[in-house]
């Protein structure tokens, strides 16, 4: 079993594990306990009470972060003649309109963080599903990102502001970025707060029992702390 270096260990004794932070406390030690260099990512990790292998049990949405992710994203989209005008003229970074920009992707090129795609261009974004789909980056009606031409302007600007998709795996959980340790707890809190209101708005109508499970917050390569799900749900009442 690997070991952990002193810096994570003192970061860890920060926190309590067998403790369930409110969610302002949780963004506070997720912020104090961040050890890289660099500016850390703060995701959140999400145990559901779902079961993944029935069709009326899945969750797949998109949330605006209210205050983004704080990187660059770059988006692709899949679309032609007036549509792929629109999208160069949106700010799209790449747009799929031609057999050159399809044989770079099925080469395994995936240099972007959303990829959408207008309801005509599918079908050609559909032959690199063995590229786009292990990475998450297929389009999908589902996660917004299949759209016509006249909504691309929106999504695009949508996409690059912080627009983040979630979506339940195999495993049963959900793991989704909500910004960067700069951000400071208020921040994170806020977008924290706007996933729990669309997480909740997800839930699916076969979905009994406890819905969600166990919530985690951790920066990049920080020990994760636990949040009070029942203090997480009602969230939206105070912020909302």
């Amino acid at each position: 079993m690997a070991k952990h270096g002193k810096k994570y260990r003192a970061a860890a004794e920060k926190v309590d594990h067998d403790n369930f932070y409110t969610p302002a406390d949780a963004m506070g030690l997720a912020v104090e306990t961040s050890i890289t260099k660099f500016d850390s990512t703060v995701e959140v990790h999400m145990r559901m009470g779902l079961d993944p292998r029935k069709a009326d049990q899945q969750v797949r949405d998109v949330v605006n972060l209210p205050h983004g992710l704080g990187k660059t994203v770059r988006v692709l989209v899949f679309a032609s003649g007036e549509g792929a005008t629109i999208a160069r003229e949106a700010g799209a970074d790449f747009v799929a309109d031609d057999d050159e920009m399809m044989k770079k992707i099925q080469g395994g090129w995936t240099d972007f963080d959303v990829a959408i795609a207008t309801p005509d261009m599918m079908g050609q974004a559909g032959r690199l599903g063995r590229v786009l789909g292990p990475r998450g980056l297929m389009p999908n009606p589902k996660a917004g990102t299949v759209v016509p031409a006249s909504d691309l302007p929106r999504v695009i600007e949508e996409s690059k502001a912080g627009r983040v998709e979630y979506r339940l795996d195999k495993t049963s959980n959900i793991h989704v970025p909500i910004g960067k340790v700069s951000f400071g707890a208020e921040k994170l809190l806020d977008n924290f707060a706007a996933l729990m209101e669309a997480i909740k708005k997800s839930k699916p109508a076969a979905a009994k029992g406890n819905y969600i499970q166990r919530i985690t917050v951790t920066s990049t390569m920080g020990p994760g702390v636990k949040i009070d799900a029942n203090q997480a749900q009602a969230l939206e009442e105070v912020n909302g």
